[in-house]
């Protein structure tokens, strides 16, 4: 019965490096000076080394055989402890420690490169960065994907969101790809019957921007003892266990971009805050995938912050923070601003009928590059070609389009769909948490968001990785994921059926 009490012992010291390798990311994308780059690459890649070294150590193999072998003594929570331990152990044991390294190494040259190639739209500058990024992710796709029976994009899922497979992805995406069209012109026309929108005229000082953002993180319930909220070119969620960091980014001319960036990752930090604090350090203990992440952020932001109810209470706080005057700043202009459709360029300030068009555009990318269907230098011409075909707009440069995210460069592969895919699941959820406390809409009027928050604790944030993501979502609302209830919602919400 040794087995599984070492095993825990070594997952627990893993996470330990893994919750400084959070820091140090952190404060890589918020703090650190330029010039400390080349340092914090060494010592990124020496602790990803360390801790894959620890994880693929000569015995682990036959720590978990015997594990399994003992599994008859262990209660539920240890099981799916030692299930997610091999699922975990399985990915890093099939990566070479030497490819883990140079991909962390190439991926933080990739970021700092990223930030003045966003910032000027050169994609010539990040095109060499971002070409050795793509092909260590191909080599480490292939290697998962062989140990796993995977192709290479499947073991890159998986990496994100254990047992997410392109099979899944497909007819969901397809199906979604072909009412996007209509929905979105639908929607636009639906918008010419309201008022004419009013505009909100600035300019917002930052401070005032932090002040009501922080003002909202501790009413969805953020704890400000674990945890603190900064700013970064690209809003994120990150840090360790304990001490969960939270980024936006301001601009005077508006404030409902940051604002709406602010809740969006509470609701990721949410998440890491509700975990269950005696498996903190365990595996089962940690959140259950992306898709269902991206589920608890876009719930926060999308459901329950862009609601009537919550705008009734937003609008008041705002006007008065900004010291707004006039029908502006009433509750229904805010609410017209918040879900108004209007296809635009940036991924993160989309509205949630042309946000999907995004994942779209990046997930057939992406797969293309991976399987070597598309060469990297031709990534700006085909982005925009599909932003074309879907949005229907012309991308004017790169920063506007394939350079305005981090995924890519940040070895993030995989992972864009979990966007939608967590839209979708944040509809059920909070359609199943609606029915099953009355509480939870009245008290959003309030800015109470203590039924929703005890709610979601119970049926998502306490669970870690007890449960697979269907088990979950059977558990919580009575089904696995299907797309009815995201549609259904974004009918009623911006259709008025």
């Amino acid at each position: 019965m040794h087995a599984y009490p070492t095993l825990e012992e070594r997952f627990a010291r893993i996470s330990s490096i893994e919750d400084a390798i959070g820091i140090l990311q952190w404060d890589a994308e918020t703090m650190m000076p330029e010039g400390a780059a080349d340092s914090r690459s060494d010592q990124l890649a020496t602790l990803k080394g360390l801790a894959h070294e620890m994880l693929t150590a000569h015995d682990t193999g036959d720590l978990l055989d015997q594990a399994d072998q003992d599994s008859g003594h262990l209660d539920d929570w240890q099981r799916a402890n030692l299930r997610e331990m091999r699922r975990i152990y399985l990915h890093a044991a099939a990566v070479p420690a030497d490819l883990v390294e140079a991909s962390s190494r190439a991926v933080s040259r990739a970021e700092l490169v990223w930030r003045e190639a966003r910032q000027n739209g050169d994609f010539a500058l990040l095109l060499p960065h971002l070409s050795q990024v793509l092909t260590l992710q191909r080599q480490i796709g292939q290697a998962k994907g062989e140990a796993l029976g995977l192709s290479s994009y499947d073991a890159l899922l998986d990496s994100y969101d254990p047992g997410l497979r392109q099979a899944a992805i497909d007819p969901l995406f397809a199906e979604l790809g072909a009412e996007l069209p209509a929905l979105i012109q639908e929607a636009q026309e639906h918008q010419k019957g309201r008022p004419a929108i009013l505009p909100l005229d600035g300019p917002f000082p930052v401070d005032d921007q932090r002040r009501i953002g922080e003002h909202l993180m501790k009413a969805v319930g953020f704890d400000f003892n674990r945890g603190r909220l900064d700013v970064s070119l690209h809003p994120f969620c990150g840090g360790s266990t304990r001490d969960v960091r939270i980024t936006t980014r301001y601009s005077e001319a508006n404030f409902m971009s940051a604002l709406m960036g602010v809740l969006h990752e509470t609701g990721h930090a949410l998440y890491e805050q509700g975990r269950p604090e005696a498996w903190r350090r365990q595996p089962v203990g940690l959140a259950r995938g992306m898709s269902l992440h991206e589920s608890q952020s876009l719930l926060i932001e999308m459901q329950a912050c862009r609601s009537q109810e919550f705008v009734t209470y937003l609008a008041p706080l705002v006007r008065e923070t900004f010291q707004g005057e006039g029908s502006a700043w009433s509750p229904e202009n805010l609410h017209q601003i918040l879900t108004t459709v209007e296809p635009g360029f940036i991924r993160v300030d989309a509205d949630e009928i042309t946000y999907p068009a995004h994942i779209l555009v990046r997930y057939k990318l992406e797969k293309a590059l991976i399987a070597g269907d598309l060469q990297i230098q031709d990534l700006p011409s085909a982005f925009n070609d599909k932003v074309k075909r879907l949005l229907g707009l012309t991308v004017p440069d790169d920063s506007l389009g394939c350079l305005q995210d981090i995924h890519w460069p940040g070895g993030a592969w995989g992972y864009f769909p979990t966007y939608t895919l967590g839209a979708m699941t944040a509809a059920q959820l909070f359609r199943a948490a609606s029915q099953a406390d009355a509480d939870i809409l009245p008290g959003l009027a309030k800015g109470d968001f203590a039924p929703l928050r005890t709610w979601l604790r119970a049926n998502v944030h306490s669970k870690g990785s007890l449960l697979t993501t269907d088990q979950l979502l059977i558990a919580a609302t009575g089904q696995p994921l299907t797309a009815e209830a995201f549609r259904a919602h974004l009918r009623e919400r911006y259709l008025g059926h």
